[in-house]
């Protein structure tokens, strides 16, 4: 991948020479030709990913049921604008100003948020018993996913439509217009605005 230069200051630390982008096309199986864009900073480190399909979609959202062990296997593509929720934890990964987009499986999903959770509970004061043990049981359902006979749904929202989990029990949809509406869309750097 070549990097070519970007004339406009860096989004975070404003320095107007250090602004990089680089694009990779790029056939991800069951999901089509998609381009890859990082754009990054030299200068502050700061960087942002995105997939962009070689065709247009339409604002999406998919669901799955993590059933078995072999579940965690499963291919996920998620955009910097999509909502991953996982409901019966009350668990959202929102999009926010340095989201960026990724390919995974199911078992790499669950352990970003099992990061974050171990992250919540080093910063819990030892009082806060009731909020330890519900963080306990969240971290140990993810844990157990697909292993203990309990389906745990996952559920993406993408008002895109750049998100998709690849798998033939995976449930697409369309978002409806209150959803969409409601649903953060992720960076809006000025990199692409210009």
């Amino acid at each position: 991948m070549e990097e070519q230069v970007i004339e406009m200051p860096c989004p975070m630390c404003q320095d107007g020479n250090s602004l990089r982008m680089m694009a990779h096309v790029d056939e991800i199986p069951y999901f089509g030709e998609h381009t890859q864009v990082t754009i990054l900073c030299h200068s502050c480190g700061w960087r942002q990913t995105d997939f962009i399909p070689a065709e247009g979609r339409k604002p999406g959202g998919w669901s799955f049921q993590i059933e078995s062990e072999n579940d965690l296997s499963v291919r996920v593509v998620r955009s910097s604008s999509c909502t991953v929720c996982i409901p019966e934890l009350d668990l959202e990964l929102n999009p926010g100003s340095a989201a960026t987009g990724f390919v995974s499986n199911m078992e790499g999903l669950l352990v970003r948020f099992i990061d974050v959770i171990r992250i919540v509970m080093n910063d819990i004061d030892e009082d806060e018993t009731e909020n330890h043990h519900q963080l306990l049981h969240m971290l140990n359902r993810l844990q157990h996913a697909g292993r203990e006979g309990e389906p745990l749904e996952v559920v993406f929202l993408d008002p895109h439509g750049l998100s998709q989990i690849l798998h033939e029990r995976a449930i697409d949809r369309e978002l409806t217009q209150e959803e969409i509406e409601s649903l953060p869309v992720g960076p809006d750097p000025a990199v692409f605005s210009a």
